[in-house]
């Protein structure tokens, strides 16, 4: 095992160093813990045995530092308190300290510590590989399954290609999305229209309003096959779930199973808001310039106002990222009179407030200014740098 073993007092250092390096153990010491730290963002190491109260360092705020670390959080950690500590063990277990010793050190219960600890350590790295196999798998299926689709209908893996990558977007706006939901939501926006394989084109590229009862029935079917198709694999279940309500709507009218509102899982909307945002790009060819007006006319019906509200903001962020190259983005602040807008300006909500090639007066900026001040539209616009004084 590498050990980091930390300890101010030299002698009790060399001491406890003797007996690990004895044991087989390679011994990384450190007498302060600025010396702790250094080793342990620079060396890989399987277990920390550190005095509790050490010069730079206690003992739980290097707990805190290895549990939130990504490369450090599996360390198996072990504190040294002093005799007769009144320190609350069963708290600072919580706390994801795993063991402890008290002084004075008896050799048996350090070696017998370690090597509880390196089976713990041992049977970690087991775990990971495993599911880093398993991981590796599902990426597979996934590919596989996108392959399929994009082999079955280009348009459709392109469909679902750019959806997820909306879907994550989205996702990563939204506070009430926790970072470990955004793989799910990803491999669910990928595969959502998987039920679709087998559905001719000609069903698919209907309107709904102008399908006739057999092949409206044919084409609501899909978000129910493919959620049963992903739910063979067990691994995949968590993202089937989310493939079988993404047709569902915050109104109750839609489909497999009429949910509404909250009952509908928030990954399952923003899916559901991204697919929809792509097919009035691509399918109904609406100017990106024009697509926030009609995004309005599914809020409150199709999706709810809080992933709307997410919507219209990464819309918006790439309206301004599309025209960055030949357009500067300014705060309100820094707004001069003849200074030219470069794009619409719309509320948070989607409003409009002000139009593209509008030429800035002391009276528009002011008004720009009253709607930041209130939270109603962005600190900075877009304004064409050919307007801009040198």
């Amino acid at each position: 095992m590498n050990i980091l073993l930390a300890d101010d007092d030299s002698a009790a250092l060399n001491q406890l160093a003797s007996h690990l390096g004895g044991w087989g153990h390679t011994v990384y010491p450190a007498a302060d813990g600025p010396s702790l730290l250094k080793t342990l963002e620079s060396t890989p190491v399987d277990m920390v045995i550190s005095d509790r109260v050490l010069a730079g360092l206690n003992g739980l705020e290097l707990c805190r530092l290895i549990r939130s670390g990504q490369a450090t959080r599996s360390i198996y950690l072990i504190l040294i308190n002093r005799a007769q500590s009144t320190t609350d063990v069963g708290a600072d277990l919580k706390k994801g300290v795993d063991d402890f010793l008290t002084r004075p050190i008896d050799p048996g219960a350090l070696r017998a510590r370690i090597e509880t600890g390196a089976r713990i350590v041992n049977l970690q790295r087991r775990i990971n590989r495993e599911a880093e196999t398993i991981s590796t798998a599902q990426g597979q299926v996934i590919r596989m399954f996108c392959r399929m689709m994009t082999l079955f209908d280009d348009d459709l893996g392109g469909h679902c290609r750019r959806t997820a990558a909306l879907a994550v977007e989205l996702a990563g706006r939204d506070p009430d999305v926790a970072e470990s939901e955004i793989p799910v939501i990803e491999t669910a926006a990928l595969l959502h229209d998987i039920g679709m394989l087998g559905i001719p084109k000609r069903i698919r590229n209907k309107r709904r309003t102008e399908m006739v009862t057999e092949e409206r029935n044919w084409f609501r079917s899909h978000a129910a096959n493919g959620a049963e198709i992903l739910a063979e694999f067990e691994i995949m279940k968590p993202a089937a779930r989310l493939v079988r309500m993404h047709h569902e709507q915050y109104n109750g009218k839609g489909f497999p199973d009429g949910l509404s509102g909250d009952a509908i899982p928030l990954g399952a909307q923003l899916i559901s808001a991204a697919s929809i945002y792509d097919n009035m790009i691509h399918k109904a060819k609406i100017p990106p310039t024009g697509l926030a007006d009609h995004l309005q006319h599914v809020r409150g019906y199709h999706l709810s106002p809080q992933v709307m509200l997410r919507l219209l903001e990464t819309h918006v962020a790439r309206l301004h990222e599309r025209d960055r190259k030949t357009q500067s983005e300014l705060n309100l602040v820094d707004l001069q009179a003849g200074m030219v807008l470069a794009a619409n300006v719309h509320m948070n909500t989607g409003a409009f407030v002000m139009a593209a090639e509008t030429v800035l007066d002391r009276y528009t900026i002011d008004k720009l200014n009253r709607f930041r001040t209130i939270g109603a539209i962005s600190d900075k616009v877009l304004i064409h740098q050919s307007s801009m004084r040198p």
